[in-house]
């Protein structure tokens, strides 16, 4: 499974912020599941609390209701694409400098991390975790000898390079920050009298906040007492925001970068269906990432559309798998067949993505042992042949599919009578702006040079 990046809340200026905070991160569990966080400020003292695991696991009413106290606070669930998965890297990240108390939550990877760190332990900074997100905090800290707190966060975005989208809050001032390329989702609302930020607008809409806008590629956004006014970094950079989001992160009810992704996904199948017809009995999901997906493909095609494969949904992540047997079994527990929907039918399944392709065939397989007569695959975005260095946790390229093998190879690896990936063209149809979104996992062109991996240094865990 592809890992997500992460998911960032804020709220300023209201008296529950903690518990808002918690539903903002609750509905944004899906973009990382291993640890999850708050850091909130009364007026006078910063209140922390996070651990590994999830959101209702993380944080009891206790917490809530007297630990994290204060009216403004931000939050944020992780995945570790940079760094390992343990609790010192769990964020938000907290520093006290001088006077000050400083809390930060990053979403995205920084390519240059390796580079920055060894120069700053060189001259005798002392990490506390091997995120690269505490990088931005030292640097902060430094400038701000010489600086304000405002254009020292700004000198320190124009040393880092990569993808970022940054909560920062500083006694009691909240601010979000996208990276000039505007690679990773950043969004503002409005809740009651108080402002709101979110990876995603699906935060907003279980609390009932009003969504604004996205903010801007290179936006600096300031929010204190109630009162916001947004500033630049000042950096030129063409707008490269990740396609990816739209193809599988996001939730289906959210709207990123400005578009709903909902529609984006119905578009993908709707123009797969016109790349790559073929007569087939029925169109079906692979649960649940292909479900939009297939319902623009069966309602483009006129096919009927089925739910042949039911998935559990109360199995989560943490499922154990000490062997190769109870790996498959794993994949049996989670997604099980309509026996009675499969045998002799010509089927088309509709899924967002084949990296890897091992639950592709394995699902493939046990179609065809229940007697499916034809097995289709349609996949809605181009074969993954690209790392990606911005923040979502690709298999290493020697264990991408599509990297050594050809789609012929590959149809002919998992079984499949025909397949086809939404071509590159086609991915930029079913999306608004053509001309503003990062295509590097399929295409390898980079906007940022992934400095540190070219010339052979690593980042955080030791991984090339």
């Amino acid at each position: 499974m592809i890992k997500e990046e992460c998911g960032l809340f804020g709220i300023e200026n209201h008296p529950d912020a903690a518990r808002l905070t918690y539903f903002g991160l609750y509905a944004q569990q899906h973009r990382g599941q291993e640890s999850a966080g708050i850091v909130t400020w009364d007026g006078e003292h910063m209140h922390e609390h996070k651990a590994m695991g999830l959101v209702h696991n993380v944080f009891t009413e206790h917490e809530l209701t007297h630990k994290l106290l204060g009216h403004t606070a931000i939050g944020h669930v992780r995945y570790s694409t940079a760094g390992s998965s343990s609790p010192r890297n769990a964020q938000p990240l907290m520093v006290h400098h001088v006077d000050q108390m400083i809390a930060l939550a990053h979403n995205g990877n920084l390519v240059n991390a390796a580079s920055l760190r060894r120069k700053m332990e060189a001259d005798g900074a002392i990490f506390q975790s091997d995120s690269d997100s505490e990088i931005f905090l030292h640097l902060i800290v430094r400038n701000m000898r010489m600086m304000t707190l405002e254009d020292s966060i700004i000198a320190a975005c124009k040393v880092v390079k990569g993808a970022y989208s940054l909560l920062i809050m500083v006694d009691g001032v909240l601010m979000g920050i996208r990276d000039p390329y505007g690679i990773r989702p950043l969004s503002l609302g409005r809740y009651k009298s108080s402002y709101v930020m979110a990876s995603e607008t699906c935060a907003f809409d279980l609390l009932e906040a009003e969504y604004l806008r996205t903010l801007e590629p290179g936006e600096f956004v300031i929010i204190e007492d109630g009162k916001l006014r947004s500033r630049t970094l000042e950096q030129e950079a063409p707008m490269r925001q990740c396609i990816f989001e739209l193809v599988y992160f996001a939730r289906p009810d959210s709207n990123i970068f400005g578009e709903n992704v909902y529609m984006c996904r119905k578009a993908m199948g709707r123009i797969l269906a016109e790349e790559a017809p073929v007569e087939a009995d029925f169109v079906m999901p692979f649960p649940d990432s292909g479900i939009y997906c297939a319902v623009g493909y069966a309602q483009a095609s006129g096919l009927p559309y089925e739910h042949a494969l039911i998935r559990n949904h109360y199995i989560g992540r943490t499922f154990i798998q000490p062997t190769q047997d109870m790996r498959d079994f794993s994949v049996r527990v989670k997604i099980n067949p309509v026996h009675e929907m499969i045998e002799g039918k010509r089927i088309v399944i509709v899924d967002d993505s084949i990296v890897r392709g091992t639950t592709m065939s394995t699902r493939v397989k046990k179609l065809r042992e229940l007697g499916a007569r034809e097995v289709h695959c349609r996949v809605s975005c181009p074969p993954v042949t690209h790392p990606c260095f911005y923040g979502v946790d690709f298999a290493n390229p020697r264990e991408l599919l599509a990297v050594n093998h050809s789609q012929e190879e590959i149809r002919a690896m998992l079984d499949l009578d025909s397949l086809h990936f939404l071509s590159h063209q086609g991915l930029l149809r079913a999306v608004a702006k053509t001309d503003a979104y990062c295509m590097a996992c399929f295409d390898g062109n980079y906007c940022v040079p992934p400095e540190d991996y070219i010339h052979g240094k690593c980042c955080g865990t030791g991984e090339k």
